[in-house]
């Protein structure tokens, strides 16, 4: 299990746009299970939606990116470098994330060719899934 500060050991975002509290299950280069734990506070349902907070779509894609990327970036080759999106494909909507959810992020890297690699992504909540799709990256080195 990694908290929050171990995981900003491996990849480069910051709050407010950290999208993950913790890692439970981690095979570097291959594959991470985490959570985002969705408070009714996050700055988003100020405006997503007031009176009916819904958690944006893209926000649960960029979870799940990070998600992906900690499996990457926790490769010794790639310590200190950033995952960048390339691509998002066969991505699906299936059910409303609230405040009070437990989001459940899970990502398996399906390919890599170089710095370019595929990641299948669902993210769910108890069991039933809210998106669903791959996600395409690209290793770079910061700055």
């Amino acid at each position: 299990m990694l908290n929050k500060e171990q995981i900003k050991e491996i990849i480069p975002q910051r709050d407010p746009f950290l999208m993950i509290d913790e890692v439970e299950e981690l095979v570097s280069g291959e594959s991470c299970v985490a959570y985002k734990f969705v408070r009714e506070d996050e700055y988003y349902f100020k405006g997503h939606f007031p009176g009916n907070p819904i958690m944006p779509g893209v926000l649960m894609v960029e979870a799940l990116a990070q998600t992906g990327a900690v499996a990457i970036l926790s490769m010794e080759e790639n310590k200190g470098k950033n995952a960048l999106f390339g691509g998002i494909d066969k991505l699906k909507f299936k059910k409303m994330v609230v405040p009070g959810d437990k989001l459940k992020l899970e990502v398996r890297i399906i390919k890599k060719k170089g710095p370019i690699g595929v990641g299948e992504a669902i993210a769910s909540v108890d069991g039933k899934i809210a998106v669903k799709g791959e996600l395409t990256f690209a290793i770079v080195d910061n700055g």
